[in-house]
């Protein structure tokens, strides 16, 4: 999936996909930075997973010492460049399965608009990965789509499909939390009891905090 946002769905075509968000999706996607906002201190040292053209990142580094978004395509991150006009981040391209960072480095890492399912890299590994870079007793935060926010999800991608941002809707195998497109994109969601047994796989204790309806937050303390 991270060559699908590096080849077809990135820079421009990615911030258009947001902008184009209903009023309901744009609550959700507000109400995911505060969740995370709410986590952070003026000190801290965030990494960003999957920061694409730096919508998060920026607002996180209005309240974070420092920001680093890392995402593996080029074009987003010279928008998310060009867009902080002041420098407030560091923008790397980067996998998150191999982050070039050394161990305990960051205060808290962040994955958050369902990217631990987006990405469709071995999720298990994505979490060790970051939580090796989490500093002891410092914050890895997830997140994903509520069972109940199917129908404002489905809508938003049906709107970039219209816009063709991305291809069109796969009706018959897009369901129960999955989205498939025609041109290859594809995305489910983790249930509470899947953010339980990945919790578990990495011999970690997650808190599972349901966010606006919408969103669904496992917090895992390093």
């Amino acid at each position: 999936m991270g060559s699908y946002y590096a080849e077809t769905l990135a820079g421009e075509r990615l911030r258009r996909c947001y902008e184009l968000a209903s009023p309901r999706v744009q609550q959700y996607l507000e109400a995911e930075i505060q969740y995370v906002l709410g986590h952070l201190r003026t000190a801290d040292a965030i990494l960003e997973l999957g920061c694409g053209y730096g919508r998060v990142a920026l607002r996180l580094a209005e309240v974070a010492g420092r920001v680093v978004g890392i995402d593996t395509a080029a074009e987003s991150l010279r928008l998310a460049r060009q867009l902080d006009t002041r420098h407030r981040c560091e923008f790397l391209e980067m996998d998150g399965l191999r982050l070039g960072f050394a161990d305990g480095l960051f205060d808290a890492v962040v994955c958050v608009q369902n990217g631990v399912c987006a990405f469709g890299v071995d999720q298990e590994a994505l979490v060790r990965e970051a939580l090796r870079v989490t500093r002891p007793g410092g914050l890895v935060l997830l997140s994903t789509y509520t069972d109940g926010f199917w129908a404002e999800r489905l809508a938003w991608f049906e709107a970039q499909a219209a816009a063709g941002l991305i291809g069109k809707i796969a009706r018959a195998e897009s369901g129960d939390g999955v989205i498939v497109t025609e041109d290859g994109f594809c995305a489910g969601r983790l249930t509470q009891d899947g953010f339980n047994v990945l919790c578990s796989a990495v011999d970690r204790k997650g808190t599972i905090t349901e966010v606006d309806g919408s969103s669904v937050f496992c917090t895992l303390v390093k």
